[in-house]
């Protein structure tokens, strides 16, 4: 319906990397900002009070954000930032190695894997380097109706003000996310809106391109 901007029909090869790959590896958006607004710090329902007796308890003990970790570590879960270290820096250290081909690429990542010099961003989503810096928005009321825990979005994302009480600490018990004891505030730097309406998103996007509805 209206919901829909003019521009998507030219914006989705961009938005999904259409033109590179297909099809794309979408990551559930629930995992992104769970641990990007840093909502996993607050987290207090253990998945062992939900957990069928009857199963062999290998994963016993895990936070959810340690089962979010280790889908990604075994290739069940798209992420983004995959890696705590750029892909193009990665493939270009490995050909500097001596790769030739995707194959030598691969045996390099996973010697990094092996001496532990190389990890998924999600068991240190605090560190900086494993930060969102830029986010175009489109379509989407995403500070407001779409996000869920609002006030994390405000507080880690934008550094905005916000309505936080305090940091119990309950995602220091994780067994595979590292903790930091300091959270960290206003992890973008960029936020730009594309957008036919001033919306809460738009409020607090640092640029505003404004669009025409699909009807208009």
């Amino acid at each position: 319906g209206q919901e829909k901007l003019r521009p998507q029909a030219g914006w989705a090869p961009i938005a999904f990397a259409l033109d590179w790959h297909r099809p794309p590896r979408h990551m559930n958006s629930t995992s992104y900002w769970y641990f990007h607004t840093d909502q996993w710090r607050y987290e207090t329902l253990r998945p062992d009070d939900l957990t069928s007796p009857a199963g062999k308890g290998k994963y016993k003990g895990y936070s959810l954000a340690d089962y979010n970790v280790a889908a990604v570590r075994m290739g069940w879960l798209p992420s983004a930032p995959h890696w705590n270290a750029n892909p193009i820096d990665l493939v270009a250290e490995a050909e500097k190695a001596g790769a030739t081909d995707g194959a030598g690429i691969a045996q390099h990542v996973i010697g990094k894997l092996k001496d532990g010099s190389l990890d998924v961003a999600f068991a240190d989503p605090d560190n900086p380097v494993n930060w969102p810096r830029n986010l175009f928005v489109w379509r989407a009321n995403l500070i407001g109706t779409s996000a869920k825990g609002h006030e994390y979005f405000l507080k880690h994302l934008l550094g905005a003000q916000n309505g936080v009480l305090q940091e119990s600490g309950d995602g220091r018990e994780n067994k595979l996310v590292k903790w930091h004891e300091e959270a960290p505030i206003a992890k973008l730097d960029l936020m730009v809106d594309v957008n036919f309406r001033l919306n809460s998103t738009g409020a607090y996007s640092d640029i505003v391109l404004p669009t025409a509805t699909w009807y208009e």
